[in-house]
């Protein structure tokens, strides 16, 4: 992984370069624990060699897993970074184009990258804070940013 951080109208960019054979979600985790990060939106394009993503069953409230066996492309990924239990927290989707065109997409759980992932995580000025919404079980982000 590589990172170079910039500054874009006062707000922090933070420019990761995710490397082959790394795990997508844990290197974004990371760098967002590593550098602090509280509030930030993030989108990425690339590829990966395999990767999960998870379609969330509101009966069973839990993700249904959903493995992606083969070399993909990231056609998009957003989500944010905000926090969660006093920890900076991962929340993203992705589109993953198939060979012959297809796409398959949900929240991404795991993403081995091959050749590269690119992503931009791009500060919001302040901090964005989820809580536990008791009906569903997810941290979800608060109206205000606010607990």
């Amino acid at each position: 992984m590589r990172m170079t951080e910039l500054t874009d109208g006062g707000c922090r960019v933070i420019v990761v370069a995710v490397d082959k054979g790394e795990d997508a979600v844990e290197v974004v985790n990371e760098v967002a624990a590593r550098s602090d990060v509280r509030g930030a939106r993030v989108t990425a394009v690339g590829g990966f060699r395999r990767a999960e993503v998870g379609y969330f069953d509101r009966d069973a409230r839990d993700y249904l897993r959903i493995p992606v066996a083969e070399q993909v492309e990231v056609l998009s990924l957003l989500g944010d970074v905000a926090e969660s239990q006093g920890r900076p927290a991962l929340h993203v989707h992705a589109v993953l184009g198939r060979r012959d065109g297809s796409t398959v997409g949900g929240h991404l759980l795991r993403g081995e990258v091959w050749p590269t992932l690119e992503v931009i995580i791009s500060e919001v000025g302040g901090s964005l804070v989820k809580r536990v919404d008791p009906e569903t079980g997810l941290a979800l982000l608060t109206a205000t940013g606010r607990p």
